[in-house]
């Protein structure tokens, strides 16, 4: 149904403004990065020209050269239109790939380089943006999930993986090999989502370890008193035990990272399954997009996020 809308005309989507505001910071960010060639910092650029040149050596090449949009049969506003899509709203890969004429395929593997040129650069654009980060990091764990995860259990699958060899829907009953964690950690309007293969305290750690390079020392934790929790040490550590109250008396909760969940599992049920890495980088590309919507920098922020990748 959606394709024949759009084969009607009735949604159009227009990524030229875009394109001319990926070619403006592309071409700044060139200025003033080395050149690939020689590493003499004398790049130049023209209005009229999607070329970038090297006054020293002379080297010519494109302003979107190292970044996501190298080389692409999309535009680099589609790139960015698909990207939103696909981070922001509750669409699948399948249905944004109706709105474009490239194949799904073309969109799937744009979308995975995307995403990993965005983690590269956030931590960059994260530290010329934010505002003061502190107070106290909220941290909480899922159950186990499946990494072909649909917000349900474990799928059906193959026999090399423990499945069924009966005809028919058969559910899986292997071995929990397949099962992994996604760890949340919130500060303020920083958001890090992590899927690690369990929950123990090396691997819940990570995630608070990324809270504080990507603001500052860690001086107060909150969570909800697990067992996993229990080697870390900060000087104001307090728990809420959820089954007897969910705020406690001195205000202590972990509210932010709940509602994390309520916004992260509709999400990711529009998968049709996920490999472990692909689990890995969804929930982190959704963790840190969902910073830049908090922090009031979602479009510049995601922008410069694909374009800092000039300086690799």
């Amino acid at each position: 149904m959606l394709r024949d809308i759009v084969d009607l005309g009735s949604i159009v989507l227009r990524p030229e403004p875009l394109d001319d505001e990926i070619e403006r910071r592309c071409k700044q960010a060139w200025e003033q990065a080395p050149c690939p060639e020689c590493g003499d910092t004398a790049v130049q650029s023209g209005d009229a020209s999607p070329r970038v040149w090297c006054r020293n050596c002379r080297y010519t090449f494109t302003y979107t050269r190292n970044t996501p949009f190298e080389g692409r049969t999309l535009s680099p506003g589609e790139i960015v239109l698909i990207f939103v899509l696909y981070a922001d709203t509750l669409l699948s890969i399948h249905q944004i790939a109706q709105l474009f004429d490239p194949v799904y395929n073309t969109i799937h593997t744009t979308l995975r380089e995307g995403e990993a040129a965005f983690e590269r650069g956030f931590s960059l654009v994260w530290e010329r943006i934010q505002h003061s980060v502190d107070g106290p990091t909220q941290i909480d764990e899922t159950g186990h999930k499946c990494s072909g995860f649909k917000g349900q259990t474990p799928p059906r699958d193959g026999l090399s993986r423990g499945g069924s060899g009966d005809r028919g829907r058969g559910r899986w009953e292997g071995a929990p090999g397949d099962t992994m964690t996604i760890i949340g950690a919130c500060r303020d309007t920083l958001r890090v989502l992590r899927a690690e293969r369990g929950a123990n305290p090396e691997e819940l750690k990570p995630a608070l370890d990324e809270v504080e390079i990507l603001s500052e020392k860690l001086e107060e934790v909150w969570h909800d008193g697990w067992r996993g929790y229990a080697p870390f040490v900060y000087e104001n550590e307090q728990t809420v035990v959820h089954s007897e109250e969910f705020v406690t008396d001195d205000g202590v909760h972990i509210n932010q990272v709940e509602c994390l969940w309520s916004l992260l599992n509709p999400w990711l049920a529009k998968f049709r399954g996920l490999s472990k890495p692909g689990l890995e980088q969804s929930v982190r590309t959704y963790g840190f997009v969902r910073t830049l919507n908090l922090a009031g920098a979602p479009l510049h922020g995601l922008l410069d996020c694909f374009v800092v990748n000039v300086f690799r």
